[in-house]
């Protein structure tokens, strides 16, 4: 099979020979439309591929991906962003994921995305001329169709210095003032909205798509933001009833369980906070279904709650233990080392 990179860019001179650099030996060509850079991100595109274009930047990143396909002339397509790597020890799994495409004749792969701590499976590789475009002005996807195989090949995301700004909110906001928004782009509306703390009206376009159809993960994630959102105008008890709420759209969380467990904790209740900690520890990872999965969600910082909330409740032994699992995790988390030297100063072994 011939494989092509699409890319999209913009003003990406400090972290596209990154990416480049990790991926362009599995590749039988690259494509790359950029969208306006003004800084060296052309002449550097150029000294990997005669493929570099220039695309009218439009506020729609699906038109721009779709550009960047469209020039493509393999079997497949693969995307990345200039701020993605590929690691060293995914390029064999890479290699046997290009033959199963190909034995397999499948249309479409998802792999893994690794965002720091934050997992979750996104389309990578399709079949070119199946009919698979970009859709969405931001926060764009590939709806699956055709035979999907789901792989454990992963794209690290080490992400740039560059600001984030409200960009994708303004182009949120366009987009609404234009036609209405699907439930999955409310709630990524909802998000950004967040993010650029309008937490009021945040909680207002989150609670009208949970009150319409989405997809269970989304809601479970809009649950999440929305909590965040009533926590940050000070309402503690609201956003616990927003992190419970996202029961009835799925199986416990691991890092809903955590923050149900974080306001008990800072709130003085205790006894529950370890409850939620201790129910965090016991969920397991749900990326396969398309979920954010936050690993330290569920296993560190339960940990770390833990440790504080066995110690406010008299229980040394209990906060110990919990602190040991910690540091077997993370030993150098900024965390850890403070309890580390929290313990020996009162007295426990911590060698052991």
């Amino acid at each position: 099979m011939k494989l092509s990179l699409c890319m999209i860019v913009k003003d990406e001179e400090k972290v596209l020979a990154r990416c480049l650099d990790s991926i362009q030996k599995e590749v039988d060509e690259i494509v790359i439309t950029d969208t306006g850079s003004t800084d060296g991100t052309i002449d550097l595109a150029r000294q990997y591929t005669d493929m570099v274009y220039t695309f009218p930047w439009k506020d729609d990143f699906a038109a721009a991906r779709n550009h960047s396909f469209a020039r493509a002339t393999g079997d497949y397509a693969m995307w990345l962003d200039a701020d993605d790597v590929i690691a060293p020890d995914m390029l064999p799994r890479l290699r046997s994921l290009k033959t199963r495409i190909e034995q397999e004749n499948a249309d479409m792969a998802v792999c893994k995305y690794v965002n720091g701590g934050c997992i979750y499976f996104r389309e990578r590789i399709v079949r070119r001329g199946a009919g698979m475009l970009w859709e969405g002005r931001v926060h764009e996807c590939i709806t699956p169709r055709g035979k999907v195989l789901s792989d454990d090949f992963s794209v690290t995301h080490l992400g740039s210095d560059k600001p984030r700004g409200a960009r994708n909110l303004h182009i949120y906001q366009k987009w609404r003032a234009e036609e209405p928004l699907g439930a999955r782009d409310l709630f990524y509306y909802g998000r950004e909205l967040y993010y650029n703390r309008l937490y009021t009206e945040a909680q207002a376009v989150l609670e009208e798509m949970l009150g319409g159809d989405g997809w269970y993960v989304n809601k479970i994630e809009a649950c999440k933001v929305l909590a965040a959102c009533l926590e940050a105008k000070g309402d503690k008890n609201a956003a616990l009833r927003a992190l419970f709420q996202s029961f009835a759209y799925g199986a416990p969380r691991g890092s809903v369980c955590g923050e149900a467990g974080r306001i008990f904790r800072e709130t003085g209740r205790h006894r529950e906070a370890v409850f939620w900690y201790e129910t965090a520890l016991g969920c397991p990872d749900h990326s396969p279904e398309g979920d954010f999965d936050d690993v330290p969600a569920r296993t560190l910082y339960p940990l770390l709650g833990l440790v504080c909330s066995h110690w406010a409740l008299g229980q040394r032994e209990q906060a110990y233990e919990c602190h040991r699992r910690a540091a077997q995790l993370a030993p150098d988390h900024p965390a850890v080392l403070h309890n580390e030297k929290f313990f020996r100063e009162a007295g426990l072994n911590t060698a052991k």
